[in-house]
């Protein structure tokens, strides 16, 4: 009788153990439903950007903002040989898009590049046309005044393909570093002529007139955009091209007068 009690009790005890382990097992595995190991974004992006993304860019900048609290973007607007230049000589950037695969290629410490827009050039006149440009010939009209891109950056080697194709040597009065430049002549009504984006003819409103011409379609620009090796914010610069190249990205690209490629 008293082994039957003595066994009696330790089967009782080894079940109230094997009870309490089995309470213990949803606590245990509540402790796996923590928080994504992802940090959130933060800190400031810094973007280099070609001239004739300004506009868009800006707006893309703050919609990505709005997006993303606690994190700010800032762009370097210039020309892409020379935000090219400055990537290879230290400057710090997150992120580069270029407007023509060239000097993308000049940037050694970059990720896998995107193209992500086309563009196309055309001609910038002031208003009322005062000069009475009428097409590319008059480009190569000494009488004319014009300012044209600089050919070491992508609207500059864009006009000598349609110049070229044009059979028409220019006649510029003056050469400069960056569209944005060149379109400031126009707007100021510095010169008579300039061949600069279609989208910097939209961006400009009423401040310039735009003139289309045939040669156009052979000098299509493509965009691309990369994440740079030695981003000091590589989250933020991912999340920010990935943006780019999102639905919402593309409607203030298409909006500003962007091709999709």
């Amino acid at each position: 009788m008293f082994r039957r009690t003595v066994l009696a009790a330790l089967a009782a005890t080894v079940a109230l153990t094997l009870a309490g382990c089995g309470d213990d097992t949803p606590a245990a595995s509540s402790s796996s439903d923590s928080p994504s190991a992802a940090a959130s974004l933060s800190g400031t992006i810094t973007v280099f950007a070609a001239a004739s993304l300004t506009e868009s860019f800006t707006q893309i900048g703050k919609d990505f903002e709005a997006a993303h609290s606690g994190v700010k973007v800032t762009f370097n607007f210039a020309g892409s040989s020379a935000l090219a230049q400055q990537i290879n000589q230290g400057a710090p950037a997150d992120v580069f898009a270029s407007a023509a695969p060239k000097n993308m290629d000049q940037v050694t410490d970059k990720n896998s590049p995107t193209t992500f827009v086309t563009n196309t050039l055309e001609i910038a006149v002031p208003p009322g046309n005062p000069g009475k440009i009428t097409g590319l010939k008059d480009f190569g009209d000494k009488s004319k005044k014009i300012a044209l891109c600089a050919p070491q950056v992508p609207c500059g080697a864009a006009s000598e393909t349609v110049f070229k194709a044009a059979g028409i040597t220019p006649q510029p009065d003056s050469l400069e570093q960056d569209v944005k430049a060149a379109l400031t002549k126009v707007s100021l009504g510095e010169v008579d002529a300039s061949l600069v984006y279609r989208t910097d003819v939209q961006a400009a409103k009423d401040k310039v007139e735009g003139i289309e011409f045939p040669e156009a379609s052979e000098a299509v620009n493509k965009y691309p955009i990369a994440t740079l090796t030695k981003a000091p914010n590589a989250d933020g610069a991912k999340a920010f091209v990935d943006y780019v190249l999102s639905d919402k990205g593309k409607a203030v690209l298409t909006a500003a007068g962007f091709a999709t490629p």
